[in-house]
């Protein structure tokens, strides 16, 4: 029969278990605010009660455009117009636009970035081959939410 170690216990070898654990503690309440993190990019959709509309948020992460000055969405709902759809520059590098679009419909995008160069939403939710050789972000706002 083998002899158990006797290796003392550090701080970063100590199991979590239980939830008398204080690091556990610590450690379930930081998780939520990892998944609010992600939820900040990406797309957010708000259906309106009050009418077939949806309120869509497109936010472009700054590691998507670093070092970016401008950025447009173009898409179905502008008639790919580049300079309709100008996005906020946030403080953290980011950039942000709510648009306002008809429900039962699937919307084809993309992001302009600096008026030279094209990129697609990360967070989109799928993508279809385009005309030129690459993929165009879809956000789909469904007909059951309306």
């Amino acid at each position: 029969m083998k002899k158990a170690s006797k290796k003392p216990v550090t701080s970063t070898s100590k199991k979590r278990v239980g939830t008398n654990n204080k690091a556990a503690k610590k450690t379930a309440k930081a998780a939520p605010v990892k998944e609010k993190a992600l939820k900040t990019s990406g797309i957010q959709k708000q259906y309106l009660k009050s009418k077939p509309v949806c309120k869509v948020t497109f936010k472009l992460p700054k590691a998507a455009a670093p070092g970016a000055r401008v950025v447009s969405i173009v898409g179905d709902f502008n008639n790919w117009s580049i300079s309709e759809n100008k996005m906020e520059k946030l403080k953290n590098g980011d950039f942000k636009l709510t648009l306002s679009l008809s429900c039962n419909r699937e919307y084809q995008f993309r992001y302009l970035i600096d008026a030279n160069r094209w990129e697609n939403d990360w967070f989109a939710d799928k993508y279809i081959p385009n005309e030129h050789g690459s993929d165009d972000s879809v956000v789909i706002i469904k007909d059951n939410n309306c």
